[in-house]
C-alpha cells in the first residue's frame, strides 16, 4: 500500500509540513504545499524488475503516486509511446531526437489524464462525491470522462471562448459544463472559491498537490523507454509551470532511489507568444513572471496568465542549464502541419508550440544538434482542427478516370 511512502504535504517556500489533507496552500505564507514521500523506504521495496513486469500503464510506479491505496479512477491511463523521430530529426537538423506522444493517451488524448486519475483517486480516498476542475479545454475533457466512468457528480468551468470541440468533448460525458465570461485566471479563482465554500474536489485547487504528481509518470516512461536512462535535453509546453518541473523531478527520484544512473537534464520551456509570461521572465533575466492579463494566442489550451507554478518553473529552466522561448500563431500552426508530415503525429496547438520553440531554440544554439532531444507532446490534434485549417491545400476533386488522375502525378512509380 503507497500509505506507507507518503509522509505529508510540505510548503515549498517554507518548508512546513502538513498531514495527508485537501489543501494546496500553506497557512503560513500561502506558498504552494507538494506532496512529501519517503524514498529510502521506496528504494527498499521497488526495482527495475518489479517495474517491468507490471501491465504497462502509469500505475506501474504507483509507489511514487500520492494514494493511500490501489487506484480506483483511471486504471489504465498511462503507457504511451515515446517516438524515435528521425525524419523530424532531418528537417530540424538534429541527430537524435525523440517524442513522448501523449496525443494518445486514454482516454481523452491528452496528458491530462495522468493528472486526473490520481487526483480523482485520492479525491474518493477523501470521501468527495462531487468534483471538478478550472481549464482550457483538455483538463476539462479529462475530469469530465473520468468522473462518469468512476460515477462522481462533476461540475466543469472553462472560458466561454474556448474551442468548440473541448466544449463538445466534455459536455458529451454528462458532466455540468459552466461557460464563464473572463479568462482562465477568472475562472481559476471562481474555482478556489468555490472548493473552499462547497464540499467539493477541484482537481485543480484543493486537490492541486496530488494531481500534479501524475504529470511525474511522464518522466517515468521516458527513463524506462530509453533503458533506464535519463534524457540529455527535454522540451516541454508551458501552461501552469507544473508539468516541466515534475518530469525533472521524476528523473530525480529515479536517481534517488536507485533505478537510473545519471539524472543531468536541461529542460527547456515552451509557450505561445500571445501567452508568454514563463518564456518572458527567462528571456528578461527576471526571478517572477509579469502576469499576461488578456492572453491572444490560438493555443488556448497554454493560455493561462498568472501561472501557478511560474517561479518555479523559470527557476527550475535555469538551474538545469535550459532556456525557454515563445511561438506566434503562424509559427504554431506551420509546426503542426511540420509534426504532421513528417512523423504522422497530429498534435494540438500545444505540440505545435513545442515543435515551433524546439526549432528556435536548435536554430539560437541553445539546443545542441549533437544530443539526445525529447519533445513532450500533451494533446491530439483533433481538439484544435480550425488551427491548422486554413493553411492545409485543399482536396483535389476529379472525374473517377487514371487520364484525370494522371497529371496529379509528381514523379513516375513504375518504369
Amino acid at each position: 500500500m503507497t500509505a506507507d511512502f507518503v509522509r505529508g504535504l510540505k510548503c515549498r517556500a517554507c518548508g512546513k509540513s502538513y498531514p495527508k489533507q485537501p489543501l494546496n496552500f500553506c497557512t503560513e505564507d500561502f506558498g504552494p504545499l507538494e506532496v512529501e514521500y519517503d524514498y529510502a523506504a521506496i528504494a527498499k521495496v521497488l526495482d527495475r524488475a518489479k517495474i517491468e513486469k507490471r501491465p504497462r500503464n502509469m500505475w506501474r510506479y504507483r509507489e511514487l503516486l500520492p494514494l493511500d491505496g490501489e487506484p480506483t479512477v483511471g486504471v489504465q491511463v498511462g503507457g504511451t509511446p515515446l517516438v524515435r523521430a528521425d525524419r523530424l530529426a532531418e528537417e530540424l537538423g538534429v541527430e537524435k531526437l525523440w517524442i513522448k506522444n501523449d496525443a494518445v493517451n486514454f482516454p481523452t488524448l491528452s496528458f491530462k489524464d495522468r493528472v486526473v486519475s490520481v487526483a480523482l483517486s485520492k479525491a474518493r480516498e477523501f470521501g468527495f462525491r462531487t468534483v471538478g476542475c478550472a481549464s482550457t479545454g483538455n483538463l476539462a475533457n479529462s475530469v469530465a470522462a473520468n468522473a462518469a466512468a468512476a460515477g462522481l457528480e462533476a461540475y466543469i468551468l472553462v472560458p466561454a471562448d474556448l474551442e468548440r470541440a473541448k466544449i463538445l468533448g466534455t459536455s458529451i460525458f454528462g458532466a455540468k459544463v459552466v461557460l464563464v465570461e473572463g479568462t482562465y485566471d477568472e475562472v481559476n479563482r471562481l474555482c478556489s472559491q468555490i472548493a473552499l465554500k462547497f464540499h467539493m474536489g477541484i482537481v485543480n485547487a484543493n486537490l492541486r498537490p496530488y494531481y500534479a504528481e501524475g504529470s511525474k509518470t511522464v518522466g517515468y516512461e521516458i527513463a524506462e523507454d530509453l533503458g533506464w536512462r535519463v534524457p540529455r535535453h527535454v522540451v516541454c509546453p508551458m501552461a501552469g509551470g507544473s508539468q516541466i518541473g515534475k518530469i525533472h523531478k521524476a528523473f530525480q527520484e529515479l536517481k534517488q532511489i536507485g533505478l537510473v544512473a545519471e539524472a543531468t537534464c536541461s529542460v527547456y520551456g515552451a509557450q505561445a507568444t500571445g501567452c508568454n509570461p514563463i518564456s518572458d521572465a527567462v528571456k528578461s533575466g527576471r526571478e517572477r513572471h509579469k502576469p499576461i492579463r488578456k492572453p491572444n494566442t490560438i493555443c488556448k489550451s497554454l493560455a493561462i496568465g498568472d501561472p501557478a507554478d511560474g517561479y518555479f518553473a523559470a527557476k527550475l529552466i535555469r538551474e538545469s542549464g535550459g532556456w525557454a522561448e515563445d511561438a506566434s500563431d503562424p509559427e504554431i500552426s506551420e509546426a503542426m502541419y511540420l509534426l504532421g508530415r513528417t512523423e504522422g503525429i497530429f498534435a494540438e496547438t500545444a505540440g505545435g508550440v513545442t515543435v515551433a520553440v524546439a526549432r528556435k531554440l536548435i536554430e539560437q544554439g541553445k539546443l545542441p544538434r549533437d544530443e539526445e532531444i525529447v519533445l513532450c507532446i500533451t494533446g491530439n490534434g483533433l481538439k484544435t482542427q480550425e488551427a491548422v485549417a486554413g493553411i492545409l491545400d485543399e482536396p483535389v476533386t476529379i472525374k473517377p478516370s487514371l487520364d484525370a488522375f494522371e497529371p496529379l502525378m509528381s514523379e513516375p512509380v513504375l518504369a
